[in-house]
C-alpha cells in the first residue's frame, strides 16, 4: 500500500479476527454469493488484517488482488463530500450558503411551482428534495421523462446538461424538511467545479486524493487489466454485468441501466455521487484521515459536523436505528439497528458491490470491497463480515 499523509503501520489483530472473516468471506465465495473481495482492517491506526480473496475475473481465472481497482459507485460520495468540505475549511464555501449563488441555473421548483431554497449542508446530507431515476417505479417516472442520468450509465451527456434535466423535475418536498437518497452529490459536484474554477476530477485530485496519496483513485480507470470485473448475483452462480443491464437495488423500482465500460470512457461525465473508480487501501487512507480528525484535510469540527446526524432525528427508509451526516450514515440507535457498532459510527456502500464503516468509539475503519453486486452493498456478507470483525473484539477483550 502505498505511503500518503496517514501512514498504516502493520499491527497484531486479535486474536481470532483474521480467522473469523477469512470464514465469513470463504462462506460467500463457496456459496456463490460473491466472485471476489478484498477486505482491509484498520484499528488505532495500525492495518490489522488485509485479504484478497476469489476472482478479479472468473472467467480468464485473474486473482483478486488487494491492489484491484474497483468501480465504486456511491463510495464516491464520502470522498466528493470531503472535497466540498475542504472548501469549507478553506473559506470559501459556507454549509448554509444557498447554491445558487454558484449555480445560479439550478433552480428546481417545488411540485407546487413556488421557488426552493437549497443549501450546500442540504445537499450533502441528502435533504434537498431531490431523488434518484432508478428509485422510480417504473420508465414513466419524472426523472425517467426528463432523462436523467444517475452517474452509471453510459449517457453521453455533460454534467451541465445533467443538472439542466434535474432542475426541470419538481423537488419531492421542501428542502430540510425530510431525507431521500438522491443525485445531490452529482449537484455538489458541480459546485465545487464552480467554487474551485476547475473540472470536478482536478478538484477532487488537488483538494483530496492528491494529498492523501490515493494515487489508484479518479473518475477514470487508467488500467484495464486491474479493474476487477463486475458480476450480478443470479440464481445458480453471479453472471458477468452486462453492458447497459438494468438491475434493481430494490423491489419495486425500475432499476440502475449500469455501463460497466464508463470508467474508461474519458468523455463520460464526473457523477459526484457514482463515476468514480479505485482501490480500497486508497479508500482506506480517506476513512483513516477522518478518522484520525489530524487536520490533514479537515480541521476536528468539521469531522465532527460530518458524524453529526443531520436529518433532525427522521428515519432512514429500511435503516432503523441510522441517521445521515454529511457524506454518510450515522448510527443513532444501535439496539433499534441490531449492531454491535458504536453509537455515533459512519457507515456506508457502493452498488457495485461494497461496504465499509468508521466505529470511531473502537478505533476501527473496515473496508470491504466485492465486485458483486447488490450482496457486497447489501446482502448477508455485510452483517456477516461486521460480525466477525466485532466477534473478534468481544473475544479480545
Amino acid at each position: 500500500m502505498a505511503t500518503s499523509a496517514i501512514p498504516l503501520r502493520t499491527g497484531v489483530p486479535p486474536a481470532h479476527l483474521s480467522a473469523r472473516i477469512q470464514i465469513a468471506v470463504q462462506q460467500a465465495l463457496d456459496q456463490r454469493r460473491l466472485v471476489g473481495a478484498v477486505v482491509l482492517v484498520a484499528r488505532d491506526g495500525e492495518l490489522i488484517h488485509h485479504q484478497a480473496a476469489g476472482w478479479a475475473d472468473r472467467e480468464s481465472r485473474r486473482a483478486m488482488t488487494v491492489d484491484a481497482v474497483f468501480r465504486l459507485a456511491s463510495v464516491s460520495k464520502p470522498i466528493v463530500s470531503t472535497a466540498a468540505l475542504v472548501l469549507v475549511a478553506q473559506g470559501r464555501l459556507d454549509l448554509d450558503d444557498s447554491i445558487d449563488r454558484w449555480l445560479p441555473e439550478f433552480r428546481p421548483n417545488l411540485a407546487d411551482g413556488r421557488p426552493a431554497r437549497i443549501t450546500v449542508r442540504q445537499l450533502l446530507s441528502h435533504t434537498a428534495g431531490l431523488g434518484y431515476r432508478f428509485f422510480e417505479a417504473d420508465a414513466d417516472g419524472p426523472y425517467a421523462r426528463a432523462d436523467v442520468s444517475d452517474g452509471m450509465d453510459a449517457s453521453g451527456i455533460s454534467l451541465g446538461e445533467n443538472l439542466r434535466r434535474i432542475a426541470t423535475v419538481p423537488l419531492l418536498y421542501e428542502p430540510g424538511t425530510a431525507w431521500g437518497y438522491s443525485l445531490a452529490t452529482d449537484v455538489l459536484g458541480a459546485l465545487i467545479e464552480q467554487v474551485y474554477g476547475e473540472p470536478l476530477d482536478a478538484a477532487v485530485g488537488q483538494l483530496v486524493t492528491g494529498p492523501l496519496g490515493m494515487t489508484d483513485t479518479g473518475f477514470i480507470a487508467l488500467d484495464a487489466q486491474r479493474v476487477a470485473t463486475a458480476y450480478v448475483n443470479d440464481a445458480a452462480q453471479p453472471h458477468p454485468l452486462a453492458e447497459g443491464e438494468t438491475v434493481s437495488p430494490f423491489e419495486g423500482t425500475v432499476g440502475i441501466p449500469y455501463s460497466p465500460a464508463r470508467i474508461f470512457d474519458p468523455q463520460a461525465f464526473p457523477s459526484g455521487g457514482a463515476g468514480m473508480a479505485g482501490t480500497a487501501g486508497d479508500f482506506l487512507r480517506l476513512l483513516e484521515a477522518l478518522r484520525q480528525g489530524c487536520g490533514v484535510l479537515l480541521p476536528s469540527e468539521l469531522v465532527a459536523e460530518m458524524e453529526r446526524d443531520q436529518t433532525k432525528g427522521r428515519e432512514l427508509p429500511a435503516a432503523p436505528g441510522f441517521g445521515f451526516g454529511l457524506g454518510f450514515s450515522v448510527l443513532r440507535d444501535r439496539k433499534l439497528a441490531m449492531s454491535p457498532e458504536s453509537e455515533g459510527t459512519w457507515r456506508w456502500g457502493g452498488a457495485y458491490g461494497h461496504s465499509w464503516f468508521v466505529d470511531r468509539a473502537q478505533g476501527l475503519s473496515v473496508v470491504a470491497f466485492t465486485n458483486t453486486l447488490y450482496e457486497g452493498m447489501s446482502g448477508r456478507f455485510v452483517n456477516d463480515l461486521r460480525d466477525a470483525v466485532y466477534g473478534a473484539l468481544e473475544v479480545g477483550r
